[in-house]
Order: C-alpha cells, then sequence, then structure tokens
C-alpha cells in the first residue's frame, strides 16, 4: 500500500513538473524560441544539473538536437556548463533566478534589434538624402523620399528608448523604478 502511495505522490510530482515545463515552452515560443528548447530550459531549470545523455534520456530527443538547444540556451546565457564531482561527461545548469534571465535573454534580442534596425534606418537615409538631393528627380518622388526619410527619423526615437531601457536592465536600475516584490509583500 505505502509503495503504491509514494508512486502515486511521485507521478504528482512529475504532472507537476510537465504543467511547468510546457507553460516554460509556450512562454519562449512566443519569444521566437523554439518549443524544444524551451522544453530543454524548463527541464534543466526543475531537475537541476544535467549531462546530455540524461537530457536526451529524459526528454526522448536525439543527442544532436540537445547539443543545439543547449548550445542556443547558452547563447542566451541562461544555461551554463557545470562540473560534477565523480562525472566525466560535462552537466549543464539553467538559471533558476527568473529576474537574471529576463536581463540575459530580453537585452541580448534588444540590443540585437536595436543595432541591426539603426544601421538599417542610416543606410536607408543615406539612399534617401541622395534622391533628395538629387535635381534630376521629380518632385513628387523628392517628397516621398523625405516623407520616408521623416518617418525612419521619428523610429529612431523608439530605437534610442529601447536602447536605454536595455540599459537601465542591465544596470539594475530597472529594479529601483520598478521593485522586485517578494511573495507576501
Amino acid at each position: 500500500m505505502e509503495d503504491s502511495h509514494n508512486k502515486d505522490a511521485l507521478d504528482s510530482i512529475n504532472n507537476a513538473k510537465d504543467l511547468v515545463v510546457d507553460s516554460i515552452a509556450e512562454t519562449m515560443d512566443l519569444y521566437g524560441v523554439t518549443r524544444s528548447v524551451g522544453t530543454l530550459y524548463g527541464t534543466i531549470y526543475l531537475e537541476g544539473d544535467m549531462t546530455l545523455d540524461e537530457m536526451r534520456e529524459k526528454l526522448g530527443m536525439s543527442k544532436p538536437s540537445m547539443s543545439t538547444g543547449v548550445k542556443k540556451l547558452q547563447e542566451f546565457n541562461v544555461v551554463k556548463k557545470t562540473f560534477r564531482r565523480g562525472k566525466r561527461k560535462q552537466t549543464y545548469v539553467a538559471e533558476k533566478d527568473f529576474f537574471q534571465f529576463f536581463t540575459n535573454f530580453f537585452t541580448q534580442k534588444w540590443e540585437r534589434e536595436v543595432k541591426l534596425n539603426l544601421t538599417s534606418i542610416k543606410e536607408a537615409q543615406s539612399q534617401l538624402s541622395q534622391l533628395i538631393e538629387d535635381t534630376s528627380i521629380s518632385d513628387e518622388i523628392k517628397e516621398e523620399a523625405k516623407e520616408t526619410f521623416q518617418t525612419l527619423e521619428k523610429s529612431k526615437t523608439y530605437y534610442k528608448w529601447l536602447d536605454k531601457l536595455t540599459e537601465k536592465i542591465e544596470s539594475g536600475e530597472i529594479f529601483d523604478l520598478i521593485p522586485i516584490e517578494e511573495e507576501g509583500e
């Protein structure tokens, strides 16, 4: 009877973990990370440090998929290599502090967005400026070039703001503006 009760309890724990892993995977999918990589992160988050073989066994994914997924999570700085005494194989551990996860994950994406878009805007405005200055182009086309130039100029406000937001998050100043409230506060 006791063994059956313990088995049911373990099944409940595993079900609870599966619910959270599925939720994490779905959330990460919303932000452009494949569901399988999200599932991998959620599993490492809840299980603790794991080898690629342990991940493969737990998730039923191929070793190359595991390796690719772990590399992607390492790029976001939300999974790190660890050392487990007595183990010859490399282990990995997930960032458990969701505020640090937020900082690592989103600032990296936003920095890329800012750089990519401001570079494109600069290049586009350079091309548009040449058209605006070109005396052989019709006034109608020049006007469209000016309007497009101004639209792009206005968009820079957003990218500069996003860059400042990223800086505030990376420095931790965001948490002065929006304090972290512990459970029960």
